[in-house]
């Protein structure tokens, strides 16, 4: 990429495809069906694997850093519920890759030798370690590079003792099976990226795996989709009590509207009453001045 095509990017990832009164190359907004709701999220895997040896290609979306700014800028007056989109398509995916790691795993208990339970106890021990040193020179190395020398160094602090701990681990697990048998490559599959990992790999090899562009995709994807179903969880745990909420006023509405009802009926069924016995005063009045008035006739 030239340092134009870097500058544009960064202007469209800035201010999105209205800077300079320009329309975006594609055409559309953000919102179409043909763009990636989890570029959108910064989470889609095509990008976050590219140039990798999982590499999936080119993603059959929409990718543009001015839409994406368009989104950033539209959400926040507005939610677009693009974290469900984004949320399927990532389940899918570690799905699919979670299978893969459990047949990696089968194929490995079918093709290496099988193992007591008390010898493959130990090689997960030493496995543990030679991990767990990985992580860590990565992580020292990574922050070498940022410039904090202090906490680096005191990860290789770290991460002598633990080399002491795993040439301990090798040494049981070594006096535990034949010469033979121990010079074969015990492998592992990484849980997090399905990677094979060798019981004999060295320091270096483990810190390039662990510190790799393909573990730490993984991890980040991973992680994505936690904070995802996290997000989509108490969106709807908080529609669930808006409903409950929206039921209850309802109710109350109902109640209401009965009870106007019930008092409605006894104002009629009152003024029928006062009407009828109003009646039946003026009848009796009526008949009483007929009376009279024929009384004083027959008196004449």
């Amino acid at each position: 990429m030239t340092a134009h095509d870097q500058m544009r990017a960064m202007l469209d990832q800035l201010m999105g495809t209205g800077r300079n009164g320009e329309n975006n190359r594609y055409q559309v907004k953000f919102s179409d069906t043909k763009v990636c709701k989890s570029f959108l999220l910064g989470c889609c895997p095509h990008e976050i694997l590219s140039s990798t040896r999982m590499d999936l290609g080119e993603c059959p979306k929409i990718h543009d850093l001015a839409l994406r700014a368009d989104f950033e800028h539209a959400s926040k007056t507005r939610d677009y519920y693009y974290d469900i989109d984004a949320m399927e398509q990532l389940e899918a995916f570690i799905s699919d890759c979670d299978r893969r790691t459990e047949v990696a795993k089968q194929r490995l208990l079918e093709t290496q030798e099988e193992l007591s339970a008390e010898v493959a106890e130990k090689a997960n021990v030493v496995h543990e370690l030679a991990e767990e040193i990985g992580k860590k020179l990565a992580r020292a190395e990574a922050l070498g590079e940022e410039g904090l020398v202090d906490e680096s160094l005191k990860l290789m602090g770290e991460i002598d003792e633990l080399r002491k701990k795993k040439l301990e681990a090798e040494e049981v697990y070594r006096n535990s099976m034949p010469a033979s048998s121990y010079q074969q490559q015990k492998l592992r599959v990484c849980e997090v990226c399905s990677a094979y990992l060798g019981i004999h790999d060295n320091d270096r090899r483990l810190a390039d795996h662990f510190g790799g562009k393909l573990h730490l995709g993984f991890i980040t994807i991973r992680e994505k989709l936690e904070q995802l179903r996290k997000s989509v969880e108490e969106r709807r745990t908080q529609r669930k009590a808006e409903g409950r909420d929206r039921d209850r006023e309802r109710e109350r509405e109902r109640e209401d509207r009965s009870r106007y009802r019930e008092r409605e009926r006894d104002r009629r069924s009152g003024r029928s009453h006062r009407s009828r016995s109003t009646s039946r005063s003026r009848s009796h009045r009526s008949r009483d001045r007929s009376r009279s008035r024929e009384s004083r006739r027959r008196d004449r």
